[in-house]
């Protein structure tokens, strides 16, 4: 895979700016107020600092992984919001986008990590079909029925 064509490029640095504003909100509230909540302020911590470390990586290489580990992030930090107006999480229940601007400005940075992990894997599926050698039916190997039985 080639990082270094501009597309990719380009792809690389949205989703590194994207992970690392993500990590900023979520460590600014930890440091607001929620490291005094019980659970909710050390899984704030853990989300900003996977999401700085991703992006520090992202900006060095661009592996598969690092894009999956860059949606399992925003993915948790999504559903972590959801759960916590809905259900709870761990006791603890949120309102609307409380706290404003933060909530809004974290919903918009985690879908626009999804968004760009899924545009970039589109864009590598497509590069991958343009480059790989094409075959036609005549190139296709025929078995012979003869000479893959075992004999008995």
């Amino acid at each position: 895979m080639n990082t270094w064509s501009l597309p990719s490029l380009v792809l690389r640095l949205v989703l590194a700016a994207t992970l690392a504003a993500s990590g900023y909100i979520h460590a600014q509230l930890y440091i607001d107020g929620y490291r005094f909540i019980h659970v909710i302020g050390p899984l704030f911590l853990l989300q900003a600092s996977a999401a700085f470390a991703v992006a520090a990586l992202l900006l060095l290489a661009a592996p598969l992984l690092l894009r999956i580990a860059a949606a399992a992030i925003a993915i948790g930090a999504l559903a972590g919001f959801a759960t916590s107006r809905t259900i709870g999480l761990f006791g603890f229940t949120e309102r609307g986008l409380q706290p404003a601007p933060q909530a809004l400005l974290s919903l918009i940075a985690e879908t626009l990590t999804l968004l760009t992990v899924v545009a970039w894997q589109m864009f590598e599926v497509r590069r991958h079909r343009r480059t790989a050698p094409h075959h036609d039916a005549t190139s296709r190997v025929r078995l012979d029925h003869r000479t893959t039985t075992p004999d008995r």
